[in-house]
C-alpha cells in the first residue's frame, strides 16, 4: 500500500495539512505528533520533526520504522540562493546536499558537502515526485516555480557573505535546515523522496526582517503544493 510521509520543519508548515486530514489519529514517538489519517484519499502520515538535520533524519527513519511510508515530502520554507527567485517562488528539490559538512582536509578525496561511506555527494530526488511536486506549483503560482539543488545547514543564513559561500560550494537555489538530513536517511532506507521550498527571504542581510513576514504566507503556499502532490501521487495509483 502506498503511504505518504509529510514532513515540516515547524508548527506552521504542517498545521494546514494536519486540517484536512481524514480519520486522523496521532501518536508520540521521540517527541513529535505523527497525524496518521487520509489527505484528498490517501494514505498519510504528517510530522513536525522540529528544526535542524538531526531532528529531521529521526522522523524519516521513525516514518519509515515505525509507520512504513512508501514516499517522502519535505515541506516548508527557504532561503533565496538564486537573484531570479523572489518571496513567494516554489523550488522543488533535483537534489540535495550539505552545505556545512567538510571532511576534505582529512581526505583529499571528499568533496565539500560529501559524508563519509557515501557513494554520492548530493542526495537524487525522485523522478517521478519531482515530477508531481512541478506541476503542482506550476498550477498553485505559474512560472514561479524552479526545479534545482537544496542545501542544507544547522544554521540560519541571515548575511551575504553566508550566501556566497554556500552558492559557490552548492550551486543551488536555495537553502534551510532540514532538507538534506531528509534526503539522505530516504536514500538510504531506498525510500522516494522530494522537498518543496517556498521562499521566504533572500538569504542575505534582509533575512532577518523579511522571514518573519512572509513564512507564514510561504508555508500555507507549500501546504497547498503537498495537498496537490499528494491528489496526482493518488491519481495514479488509480490509474495503475
Amino acid at each position: 500500500m502506498t503511504k505518504l510521509g509529510i514532513i515540516g520543519a515547524m508548527q506552521v508548515e504542517v498545521e494546514t495539512l494536519v486540517s484536512q486530514l481524514e480519520n486522523k489519529t496521532v501518536s508520540q514517538k521521540a517527541g513529535s505528533s505523527f497525524y496518521e489519517g487520509t489527505l484528498v484519499g490517501l494514505p498519510v502520515v504528517v510530522v513536525q520533526c522540529g528544526v535542524g538535520k538531526v531532528n529531521a533524519a529521526l522522523c524519516v527513519q521513525i516514518l519509515c520504522d515505525c509507520f512504513e511510508v512508501t514516499h517522502i515530502v519535505n515541506t516548508g520554507v527557504a532561503g533565496s540562493l538564486c537573484a531570479d527567485l523572489d518571496i513567494g517562488d516554489l523550488v522543488v528539490s533535483q537534489d540535495a546536499m550539505y552545505h556545512d559538512f567538510d571532511c576534505h582536509v582529512i581526505n583529499e578525496n571528499y568533496s565539500v558537502g560529501q559524508v563519509p561511506g557515501m557513494d554520492v555527494v548530493a542526495f537524487p530526488a525522485d523522478d517521478a515526485l519531482v515530477g508531481y511536486a512541478f506541476a503542482a506549483g506550476e498550477l498553485e503560482n505559474p512560472g514561479h516555480t524552479k526545479i534545482g539543488r537544496v542545501a542544507s545547514g544547522d544554521q540560519f543564513v541571515c548575511q551575504k557573505s553566508q550566501k556566497e559561500q554556500i552558492v559557490r560550494i552548492t550551486g543551488a537555489l536555495c537553502t534551510e535546515m532540514e532538507g538534506a538530513g531528509i534526503a539522505q536517511t530516504a536514500y538510504r532506507n531506498n525510500v522516494p523522496y522530494v522537498i518543496i521550498r517556498a521562499i521566504s527571504d533572500k538569504a542575505d542581510d534582509s533575512a532577518e526582517m523579511d522571514y518573519p513576514t512572509f513564512e507564514t504566507i510561504a508555508a500555507h503556499r507549500c501546504a497547498k503544493v503537498t495537498s496537490s502532490l499528494a491528489r496526482q501521487l493518488k491519481e495514479a495509483l488509480d490509474v495503475n
